[in-house]
């Protein structure tokens, strides 16, 4: 069964070059993997020594696979000495929709992606998961979007992660938000959601695909 990770890496300043390299050096790699349904990485807009990967694997098969080969073991070991913090790494299950492929960007699309991490009070899931459901049927109609997925975390029911492309920043801020049923879970995460929405917001730029 496939399953995703999403992984957060806050990097020594003096260290970035080396490590990025690395991290780039491991994903081709992994590309050549059976296993690999999809490695993408991405630095944080606020701050350049943040990095996050996007994984996904057929199964745990896949992932152990992958934990064994040199490349990877190279990059496990840079990282005890070049991170200023371990990895954070979430394991991801799929929602109700099956995640599915970025669409193709332009040339000219400047491109707008965000990792939305978030907490919620006890009791508010379901209502949450249903609500999704419906928004990115809809969400993934819209022109501007590229990719809308949501996920659950594994051992921990009261975070959910929805992972985002757009070709544009206004995309979201001035069309998507507005769309009705975009209005409609909004006031439903208002009243769901564990303090101040910003404050989970990652807005990321993908590194060379």
């Amino acid at each position: 069964m496939a399953f995703t990770q999403i992984l957060k890496f806050t990097v020594k300043p003096e260290s970035r070059d080396k490590f990025v390299a690395a991290l780039m050096h491991n994903k081709q790699q992994s590309a050549q993997e059976t296993g690999n349904i999809a490695m993408r990485l991405y630095v944080d807009n606020s701050n350049t020594n943040v990095l996050f990967a996007y994984d996904r694997w057929q199964d745990e098969e896949a992932l152990n696979y992958h934990l064994q080969q040199t490349y990877t073991q190279k990059l496990l070991a840079l990282a005890e000495t070049t991170l200023a913090e371990p990895i954070d790494i979430q394991t991801l299950h799929d929602s109700a929709l099956t995640p599915v492929a970025p669409l193709q960007a332009d040339k000219e699309d400047p491109r707008f992606n965000i990792f939305f991490i978030f907490k919620i009070k006890p009791g508010t899931r379901d209502a949450l998961l249903a609500q999704f459901e419906k928004h990115i049927t809809h969400t993934r109609t819209e022109p501007g979007c590229l990719l809308f997925d949501l996920y659950t975390v594994q051992d921990d029911p009261e975070t959910l992660v929805v992972y985002e492309h757009w070709r544009k920043e206004s995309d979201v801020w001035d069309i998507h938000f507005h769309q009705p049923y975009a209005v409609e879970t909004g006031k439903l995460m208002e009243e769901s959601v564990v303090g101040d929405m910003q404050q989970y917001m990652h807005f990321v730029t993908q590194l060379a695909e």
